[in-house]
């Protein structure tokens, strides 16, 4: 690991027999110009399965594994930083800010929350055990052990953790709620970033409630059964309450590379996640310490200031 990076790795093919490391990275890996490989292979930042730097010229041989550290020069610094909810032996619970990734992608890998903790808590082997979206902020959790890691990751596809999300929309005194909303989520056949509600067999599940109004909006609480892409956001559109700050439904106002508004945040937060340990035993609860803005009154032109309750658990 570096500064909190784990290595990439890239293998030589049958193909690649006799190219030099310079030309299978500058081939295989594009995004980056042959001049920055050559630079990099010349600060040792490309290595052998031992650890030990490669020459640009080596000549490659099938099965060779290549180590490399992703990097951006110019990748800027968050907005926001992580806050550790809690942290023993087993487990790291973070709050994820806003505009956050989870993990290393696309534009951001120092800013991801999983590099940043792997440097802050010095723990190399730490690793996910759920995402949220970017634009989400809220509860993350993640395994201090590599073994741990499947059966917790197995907790969230088996449906044995409770959610609770919290998020600001639109009022509609005419809504019923709570309900129960279901629909089937397919990806957009023209856009990759987005889904749609599409008909056929239900594939999502969320339970909403309305805990508290203030003026033309309301601070709903929802509890997904289902983790389809963008299920929360796409359940509220549909029933006519969009999320404030969502760049993407019901019009996609801000693609995947546009910078972020930061000064209008998606207002839906992981608030809190419950499950039995398969470990330990223990029953795990753990809350968040964010607040949405627009629910304090904090939002552009926006909600009314008001005293909003503790959303139940």
């Amino acid at each position: 690991m570096r500064d909190g990076v784990s290595a990439s790795c890239l293998v030589a093919q049958p193909g690649d027999a006799g190219a030099s490391v310079l030309d299978l990275l500058a081939a295989r890996l594009p995004a980056l110009s042959r001049a920055d490989w050559a630079e990099r292979l010349h600060g040792g930042e490309v290595l052998n399965a031992d650890g030990d730097p490669l020459a640009a010229d080596a000549p490659c041989r099938p099965g060779q594994r290549l180590y490399y550290y992703r990097r951006l020069d110019d990748e800027p610094e968050p907005l926001n930083t992580e806050r550790i909810v809690f942290q023993d032996d087993w487990l790291v619970v973070a709050d994820k800010p806003h505009f956050m990734p989870v993990t290393p992608s696309g534009r951001f890998v120092q800013r991801s929350l999983l590099v940043r903790l792997k440097r802050r808590l010095g723990l190399p082997d730490l690793s996910p055990v759920h995402r949220i979206d970017r634009e989400t902020a809220g509860l993350v959790v993640f395994a201090v052990q590599p073994h741990t890691r499947d059966a917790y990751q197995a907790l969230f596809r088996d449906r044995r953790v409770q959610k609770v999300y919290e998020a600001v929309a639109p009022h509609r005194a005419d809504l019923a709620l709570p309900r129960t909303h279901r629909s089937r989520l397919e990806p957009d056949a023209e856009r990759f970033f987005i889904s749609r509600e599409v008909p056929g067999e239900p594939n999502s599940e969320t339970h909403i409630e309305r805990t508290a109004v203030f003026g033309a909006h309301a601070l709903y609480l929802l509890q997904p059964v289902t983790g389809r892409r963008h299920q929360l956001r796409l359940h509220l559109h549909a029933l006519g309450v969009p999320i404030l700050g969502d760049g993407f439904y019901p019009t996609v106002l801000r693609g995947p590379g546009a910078p972020d508004d930061a000064e209008r945040p998606l207002q839906l937060l992981a608030r809190a996640l419950m499950f039995d340990d398969p470990f330990t035993g223990a029953a795990r609860r753990f809350e968040s310490t964010l607040t949405l803005a627009a629910s304090q009154g904090r939002w552009p032109g926006g909600c009314a200031a008001v005293s909003v309750p503790q959303a139940p658990a």
